[in-house]
């Protein structure tokens, strides 16, 4: 019975293809929306993933200040860091693998007669470490030149481009500020930063040599550390914070004068923010959805009205009504199923051509598109079901008065 009655809902379709095309439209457009802005969601999500991995999951990063709530400027005054802050660390919380002050400062860098603008950072070796941060050539700093205040310099592959062309840079001089440096060595490229930041337009110089002749002074500002893989993160960070509110003198129930952001916590809140802004944003899209459903109600029931005196003739040459419901869900889930799956096509189509405007990977989930054809059946089902009990209970004789 079944597929007599989807020959039959097939047949009746056909004879008003039009009408038929333009009530599916309301299903793919809500579709294709809600596939869209899911694909999109979850290519936003890979991406913030991939740009908390290359900051690294184990980076803790220390700073002075405490932030007002909604990010209002310093809650209370807060004294620098010094360089016995980073030995005590070092030497007092397990689990740390790499520990180095962090400075940066705008300014412009030269050479072969080329200026250009780009962020100076103030540092050890041990924050490419800590961040993972291979180099494309040369080597980082040496203990003598990190302690004992050498021009040397670690440089972005922005940097190499910009400066040295189709050189590798290493080896070369530059100045740095009014500082004359040794190129040492080149970063493995990183690209664009989160915040729309080129991350590879960095110069790294000493922290001895930043703090004595670029930032005129032996304040810390920031501490970044790393952890080891198997490290217990929230002991680390508890004993760390237990160890600052020590050092400076912190009493208890008194608001601490540092902040500890946790890479893992930031990525699990930007994953979280973006994983609900993606079903908020699929929940509207399938609003639309909903309506197409009603529109095909509509038409269906329109459609009973139209053909009720061939529902009489079949009624009458011994047609079950259940064989007539049949035919017009039948005819309702055809509908929402076409619907349903040109919309998946339009929604990925439309997805993988705002991908790559958007700067995020294409990625496909075949569990939307899995739930997104039974969503259809659901809506053909539900939405028929009224116009197809209403043709099955109809009366024959009434129906061959019907003109």
């Amino acid at each position: 019975m079944l597929v007599e009655s989807i020959r039959l809902a097939i047949e009746a379709l056909s004879r008003n293809a039009l009408r038929s095309a333009l009530t599916t439209l309301g299903v793919l457009i809500g579709a294709g929306a809600v596939i869209a802005m899911i694909t999109i969601g979850q290519g936003a999500s890979v991406n913030v993933r991939k740009e908390i991995a290359r900051l690294g999951a184990e980076v803790l990063t220390l700073s002075v200040g405490q932030q007002k709530r909604g990010g209002q400027g310093a809650a209370i005054a807060a004294a620098p860091f010094d360089y016995s802050d980073i030995e005590a660390i070092r030497a007092e919380v397990r689990g740390l693998r790499h520990v180095a002050p962090f400075a940066f400062r705008d300014g412009r860098v030269a050479a072969r007669n080329v200026n250009w603008s780009v962020r100076i950072i103030g540092t050890e070796s041990s924050y490419f470490q800590a961040r993972d941060w291979a180099l494309a050539g040369g080597r980082l700093f040496t203990d003598d030149e990190m302690y004992n205040g050498k021009a040397v310099c670690i440089i972005g592959e922005t940097v190499r481009y910009r400066l040295y062309g189709n050189a590798d840079g290493v080896g070369e001089y530059m100045r740095v500020g009014t500082v004359a440096c040794t190129v040492a060595g080149v970063l493995k490229s990183r690209g664009q930063a989160g915040a729309g930041n080129d991350d590879d337009n960095i110069v790294a110089i000493p922290f001895d040599t930043f703090q004595r002749r670029i930032q005129g002074a032996t304040d810390i500002q920031s501490i970044v550390m790393s952890a080891f893989p198997t490290a217990n993160m929230e002991r680390v960070k508890m004993n760390l914070a237990g160890l600052m509110r020590e050092r400076r003198g912190v009493a208890l129930g008194e608001t601490d004068d540092f902040s500890l952001l946790d890479m893992r916590q930031v990525a699990q809140s930007m994953t979280s923010a973006t994983h609900t802004m993606t079903l908020f944003l699929g929940a509207i899209a399938a609003v639309s959805l909903v309506v197409g459903g009603i529109g095909i109600m509509n038409i269906m029931l329109v459609s009973v009205t139209e053909r009720t005196r061939e529902i009489g003739v079949r009624l009458t040459i011994g047609a079950l009504p259940s064989q007539i419901r049949m035919q017009f869900l039948c005819e309702a889930v055809l509908l929402t199923l076409a619907g349903g799956l040109l919309g998946i096509i339009a929604g990925l189509t439309t997805a993988a051509i705002a991908a790559p405007h958007l700067s995020i990977p294409f990625v496909f989930e075949p569990g939307v598109v899995i739930v997104t054809v039974a969503i259809s059946t659901i809506l053909g089902v539900g939405f028929g079901f009224a116009p197809a009990a209403k043709a099955s209970a109809l009366d024959p004789i009434d129906c061959l008065r019907h003109v």
